[in-house]
């Protein structure tokens, strides 16, 4: 069970690790202006639950004191946040000019291939959703892949494309046989 979110009669309840490390990113902002935190408090509940559900969202505009619909507005926004489940890996290839000039389109081509996926669909064994994303600041480091918003594959060709795939798999099965 996961214990940094609950679901009870009400909806989702977020755990007291998930409301600490959303106070200390309050605790950044000045007084009265805990909304600033949206963001941040987006992140810490996704991590906690793997995307945010309409309940999510809810259970975090309560407790930063802010109308739901502007949460909403935020996780719809920035492409970061899951507003739908995913794949255990979400792979997010940068596809702007720069990355496509060298080799993006390649690179995603080469990952729709081989996962039998197009960009905003899930692998038939839940393992992995593909994303196109925008701009990570890592023109010169082309292709870029970013895993799960949390880290950067850099030069990422089909071989080393391949290698990651395995990777996770890899690590995806490892975590099966330890539960």
């Amino acid at each position: 069970m996961n214990t940094a979110v609950t679901r009870n009669e009400s909806g989702v309840t977020l755990s007291a690790d998930a409301r600490a490390k959303i106070d200390r990113e309050i605790a950044k902002y000045p007084p009265g202006q805990k909304r600033s935190a949206v963001m941040a408090a987006l992140a810490v509940a996704q991590d906690a639950f793997g995307w945010l559900s309409t309940e999510t969202m809810d259970a975090v505009a309560k407790y930063l004191d802010m109308p739901p619909v502007a949460v909403y507005e935020v996780a719809s926004f920035y492409t970061m946040y899951n507003i739908e489940p995913t794949g255990r890996f979400k792979l997010t290839i940068c596809t702007n000019l720069p990355c496509a000039l060298q080799g993006a389109t390649a690179a995603a081509a080469h990952l729709k291939r081989k996962l039998g996926i197009d960009f905003n669909e899930t692998s038939a064994d839940g393992l992995f959703t593909l994303k196109q994303g925008e701009c990570f600041g890592a023109c010169g480091d082309a292709p870029v892949v970013l895993v799960n918003n949390k880290r950067m594959e850099c030069w990422m060709h089909a071989d080393k494309l391949d290698a990651l795939l395995d990777e996770l798999a890899t690590a995806a099965i490892t975590a099966k046989q330890v539960k």
